[in-house]
């Protein structure tokens, strides 16, 4: 039933709601219930908490339900799984084109269609998109490997302008193969924004479809050495002052490498423009509009809700005026995305590369202007309190917006993935539960105040088995904290593999499960040497969190049971140790950090920290590349993971 609009206002989010007093309305709860807003939720302790009015209100507002209507359940695509029964809507003798460009008329048995998205023409009824998918994501029966997690930009080496950089990474991975790593797990390699000031997180990002240009080797580009000359001795000397500082400037960083890197465009424009035309076609229109938005941040700045009105749309008539006016800066923006995919492919060339998928977007960043419909602008993502955060956490990123995702046909979801798995031996999906369902939280909320919303889950891991077989990369879940029990049921059944952390599994390493990936710590965790030292509970207080320090006693304890541990060991002891315990799990893949390779105290992240309290994500690591290969410490734990 669709009742009429009223003008009854939240406090908190300035939107008009539904009357609750109208016998015809559902109830609030109800209401929310029905477009996939959870009333309650349990924290880390079992205790229920009932989401405030004003929290369900604000977020029915950003989905689109001012008014009593129920989503449309049939909006958006059709997506079934190979050999499975078409829905009922679905009659037979309906005309499909498939991707591959043939006609066929379905059955009235299983459609025998092949994998990929087709065109669905019922008689008489509008074209749907049918999309064909399987039932798992690819997974090599004999994958046993062992890896590195990297966080790029913390390693330097003597070529590096300030940040690790792409020609860094094929170095490590040349020399981890020569060990006999099988993987580099990566952080997020998203796109940060064409302008400074650059975000330091990589969780952050203005896009997850396009990628990062800061990482950039400017020596490796084509035509480099001719259009800078005598000139990149100079800048080579800048770039080594930039390294050699304490801590990252990213935006220093960005100053120099986007300055040469616009002069080595200057140079080579005609020949690149060329190269990079059949390429461009294969990208789609997304990346050309990805490059107007851009140049248009250049002028109007990284946030286009702060844009002249007539651009926070890509298709209005301001913003194809600006893209004609602004054509070789917008192509400039591609040709970086090019040299991006030349130089990431050389990595992979030596090592197979999984990359890393943030959990959402900056609000105001390209792939909101990109898709609007999609994301949910909004309200950020974030957690409830648990163990290690006891106040929550917001992370001030925008999800994809569940039902404006259908409508769009799943394009930006699938665009996403696609993009992030080009080139890629395996892709983890950071806070894996947000296919099934995330916290969202309105602005000026506390994270106690949110709400979980439930996404479409079962097209979601059907999509994502889809591309990760045309890609044949795996998929690993980051599914730590509070998880549904049936997320990861689903997550088996699709074969994506677990992710178990010794500070976190209660059983020993012998019993974990082998289809996971299995690794000490990770970025937003303490390393060894932090938890060993204590120097990790310091860090946590001096940065201002509200630390547990019961919480850090135990892992302390835990960590010199697994690792053998006596009172009197020191930092390496402790590193090896807990290595040696990691080795004995059974699982596919074993990580270990180069933060632990190098005995460091400091983690990269400590979520629930400001950038004038703690430097997260802005962390080098200790020693520059040629000088972490020469180190005992590593081969010990690259000997100990490469196991039988």
């Amino acid at each position: 039933m669709q009742l009429r609009r009223c003008e009854r206002r939240s406090a908190r989010a300035g939107a008009a709601v539904p009357p609750r007093d109208n016998p015809l309305m559902p109830s609030l709860p109800e209401h929310a219930r029905a477009w996939g807003v959870e009333t309650s939720w349990d924290d880390v302790n079992g205790q229920r908490h009932e989401v405030p009015a004003a929290t369900l209100e604000a977020i029915l507002d950003v989905l689109g339900a001012r008014d009593g209507s129920t989503p449309d359940a049939e909006a958006g695509p059709i997506v079934v799984r190979a050999g499975a029964s078409l829905p009922a809507s679905v009659r037979p003798g309906s005309l499909v084109r498939t991707e591959q460009g043939d006609e066929a008329r379905l059955a009235p048995a299983s459609p025998a269609l092949p994998l990929g998205y087709h065109r669905l023409q019922q008689q008489g009824g509008a074209e749907r998109e049918l999309i064909v998918t399987p039932d798992r994501c690819h997974l090599p029966d004999d994958l046993r490997t062992w890896g590195w997690a990297v966080q790029l930009y913390s390693l330097r080496s003597s070529r590096s302008w300030g940040t690790g950089d792409y020609g860094d990474l094929r170095d490590l991975a040349r020399w981890s193969a020569g060990l006999g790593a099988g993987v580099l797990l990566l952080n997020p390699l998203h796109f940060a924004g064409p302008a400074r000031p650059v975000p330091s997180s990589p969780y952050s990002p203005s896009s997850r479809r396009f990628r990062d240009p800061l990482s950039l080797r400017v020596e490796d580009v084509p035509g480099a050495r001719e259009a800078l000359g005598g000139d990149l001795e100079r800048l080579e000397r800048a770039g080594a002052r930039l390294r050699d500082q304490p801590l990252i400037d990213r935006d220093a960083v960005f100053a120099l490498r986007m300055g040469a890197l616009g002069r080595i465009w200057e140079h080579t424009r005609s020949a690149a423009a060329d190269q990079l035309t059949g390429w461009r076609a294969e990208q789609g229109a997304d990346l050309d509009a990805f490059g107007v938005w851009c140049a248009l941040a250049e002028e109007h700045g990284p946030t286009w809700r702060d844009w002249p009105a007539e651009l926070r749309h890509r298709d209005s008539p301001a913003v194809a005026v600006d893209a004609d006016r602004l054509r070789d800066r917008a192509l400039f923006h591609v040709w970086l995305q090019w040299l991006v995919d030349r130089q990431l492919a050389a990595a992979a060339a030596e090592l197979p590369l999984l990359h890393d998928l943030a959990i959402g977007v900056d609000p105001g960043g390209v792939d909101a202007w990109l898709w609007p419909g999609a994301v949910a602008g909004g309200v950020h993502v974030g957690a409830p309190p648990d163990l290690f955060n006891t106040r929550g956490q917001d992370w001030g990123i925008a999800p994809f917006h569940p039902w404006g995702l259908r409508t769009a046909g799943y394009r930006p979801f699938v665009d996403t993935i696609r993009g992030c798995l080009r080139g890629a031996g395996g892709l983890r999906i950071d806070h894996v539960m947000g296919l099934s369902r995330l916290f969202w939280i309105p602005p000026g909320a506390a994270p106690t105040e949110g709400a979980y919303v439930r996404y479409p889950s079962g097209d979601l891991f059907d999509l994502l088995a889809l591309e990760s077989v045309r890609a044949r990369a795996f998929v690993v879940g980051e599914d730590l904290g509070t998880v549904e029990p049936a997320v990861r049921e689903e997550m088996a059944a699709r074969d994506i593999l677990s992710y178990r952390l010794l500070w976190f599994e209660q059983a020993a390493p012998s019993r974990w499960p082998r289809r996971a990936v299995a690794a000490v710590t990770t970025h937003d965790l303490p390393t060894v040497a932090g938890v060993w030292t204590g120097a990790d509970l310091r860090d946590q207080e001096e940065a201002g969190t509200t630390p547990d320090p019961e919480q850090s006693a135990r892992l302390q304890v835990r960590l010199a049971e697994l690792a053998g541990l006596g009172e009197g060991a020191d930092t390496e002891d402790a590193v090896v140790g807990a290595h040696q315990a990691l080795a004995a799990a059974p699982s596919c893949v074993l990580l270990a950090t180069l933060e632990d390779a190098l005995a460091v105290e400091r983690r990269p992240n400590l979520p629930g920290t400001t950038a004038d309290r703690w430097p997260s994500w802005s962390i080098p690591l200790p020693h520059t590349l040629e000088e972490l290969v020469g180190l005992p410490l590593p081969r010990r734990l690259a000997a100990i993971l490469r196991r039988p």
